[in-house]
């Protein structure tokens, strides 16, 4: 199965050395766009930009990889970033082998959260019982 990434880039020239690894290193269908699509079920490499004309809250935010300058523009962009639930991010500085990492452990929180979610969903049943948690015994005694 091909993994979906869409790539959202102001720098062409780093936009084009991503999905140059990318295709070098796996199987993958990268899209580039100018306004990316959170509903997709794919990884979502954004930069401050791309990110700054999404709606918040995003679905998913484990799937996105946030690639920021060396110093931000926005002194708020990296805890807001944390706040929105995005927990890759990556500097334009940062060598490619991280940028990729940090994209395929994206896919694979994707394949993740979209299969948990499918397969299971929190409904209380009668047929659960609660585990009982024993106190813990203390034997009082002299110690040597």
């Amino acid at each position: 199965m091909m993994q979906g990434i869409q790539l959202s880039i102001a720098d062409s020239r780093y936009a084009a050395a991503i999905r140059e690894a990318l295709a070098r290193s796996c199987a993958w269908h990268v899209e580039s766009v100018d306004r990316p699509d959170p509903s997709q079920k794919c990884v979502l490499v954004l930069d401050e930009f791309a990110l700054a004309r999404l709606p918040l809250p995003l679905p998913n935010p484990q799937r996105v990889v946030l690639v920021t300058r060396e110093d931000p523009q926005d002194p708020q962009l990296l805890a807001e970033a944390w706040d929105a639930g995005i927990v890759s991010i990556v500097s334009e500085v940062d060598p490619l082998n991280t940028v990729l990492l940090a994209i395929m452990a994206a896919a694979l929180r994707v394949t993740t959260s979209h299969e948990v979610a499918a397969a299971s969903g929190i409904t209380p049943s009668s047929s659960c019982r609660s585990a009982s948690i024993a106190p813990l015994k203390r034997t009082s005694g002299s110690k040597r």
